[in-house]
């Protein structure tokens, strides 16, 4: 039987130097396709669960797994691997400022290797998807802050990755652009089937999109609202009025395979 499991964890627990631990006896499994917010006060450990899961921080005991393979005995390179089906957004952006934004997004798929060629299209396409076609060229710091957050979500979208994570990425958006940049997310999880934890302390935001919440408080993790009918999830997933993300989406999937056949 084919395990359904994006991420586990067992009785994870995680500190910093010899400190107090930030997270304790922490265990989940949570199933490919799935998507989820992250809540709880500053310090609460919300960040250094997400940086758990990206393998930035590993566990001071416990067991994590990651499609399936216990990653505290990986290697470097095992890691690099694992990383490639993954993304993370941030709340600063992390965009570079010596380049532009199509090399900002072209970037993850330099690393892997992908013929220019495809690349062109790919980071055109996905420009465009989002709302930046006419900012190919632009640098980064002329972008408004709420355009700035959507190139660092398409370089993270470009790799069609399996597991997004999103640090608190609406924090510094006025609720316009909170709401176009989770439509987005929502397209990226229905259509290209991605495992998505969003971090946030925007009560109206999960309060408008009711995903179930995984929330950290007391360096414990508890789920709430993980029981969805069936008219909720139909209600939650609702569709950004913009350019066609759909049909973008279903373009940015098959230039995905062709690059994945290449």
């Amino acid at each position: 039987m084919e395990d359904n499991t994006a991420i586990s964890f067992a009785n994870v627990g995680a500190r910093y130097d010899k400190s107090r631990e930030v997270l304790s006896d922490v265990s989940f499994n949570i199933s490919n396709g799935s998507f989820y917010f992250l809540s709880g006060a500053s310090g609460a450990g919300k960040t250094t669960l997400l940086r758990l899961i990206y393998q930035l921080h590993k566990p001071s005991r416990g067991q994590i797994k990651l499609f399936g393979h216990i990653t505290n005995d990986m290697t470097r390179d095992d890691i690099a691997n694992l990383r490639h089906k993954m993304a993370i957004v941030f709340q600063e952006y992390s965009l570079l400022s010596h380049m532009s934004v199509f090399d900002n997004i072209a970037l993850p798929l330099r690393v892997r290797g992908i013929p220019e060629a495809k690349i062109k299209k790919l980071v055109s396409k996905t420009l465009e998807w989002v709302g930046l076609g006419k900012y190919a060229d632009a640098n980064p710091k002329s972008l408004s802050g709420g355009q700035q957050q959507r190139v660092s979500v398409a370089r993270a979208i470009i790799i069609q990755p399996a597991i997004l994570l999103a640090d608190e990425p609406t924090g510094n958006l006025d609720d316009e652009n909170a709401s176009r940049l989770m439509e987005l997310f929502i397209q990226m999880n229905k259509i290209f089937g991605t495992t998505i934890i969003l971090a946030t302390h925007s009560t109206k935001l999960m309060e408008t999109y009711k995903f179930p919440i995984i929330h950290v408080e007391n360096h414990k993790v508890s789920f709430l609202g993980d029981n969805k009918t069936k008219k909720e999830e139909t209600e939650t997933k609702k569709i950004w009025k913009g350019p066609k993300p759909q049909n973008y989406f279903s373009e940015l999937s098959k230039q995905f395979e062709d690059i994945g056949n290449a």
